[in-house]
């Protein structure tokens, strides 16, 4: 009869699993990549990545971790990072009425606060 194993939980968002934890992360997924499924041997390199990554509200335990290859880890880290920056622009927008301005405006959009006439050199806009 095998003894359950109570899951990993760690106790902050910067906490790494314990190689024991790992381990059995690689076990549950049949020691396969997560993303592309491709074995994993001992020589290969992989990542314990967060499926719902804690930048989007995932946990820091153990049922949330999968083991990604280095081919397939920038990919969903890209992805992460583009789903959040999607989900704050659209609380900004939706919840806070505040608008979303750009570092980098359009030069001779409205944001930029600059205008070029139709003969002339750029001008400033006037804030009113």
């Amino acid at each position: 009869m095998a003894r359950s194993v109570e899951e990993w939980t760690g106790e902050t968002d910067d906490q790494r699993p314990p190689p024991r934890v790992r381990l059995r992360v690689l076990e549950r997924h049949g020691y396969q990549c997560a993303g592309c499924t491709r074995p994993l041997t001992g020589t290969d390199h992989w990542t314990c990545d967060h499926k719902d990554a804690l930048i989007n509200g995932g946990e820091n335990r153990e049922g949330n971790l999968q083991p990604l290859c280095d081919w397939c880890e920038p990919p969903k880290t890209a992805r992460d990072v583009a789903e959040k920056s999607d989900v704050y622009r659209k609380k900004i927008k939706n919840h806070c009425s505040l608008r979303y301005e750009s570092a980098n405006p359009i030069p001779g959009s409205k944001a930029s606060g600059w205008y070029v006439p139709m003969r002339g050199r750029p001008q400033r806009r006037d804030k009113r």
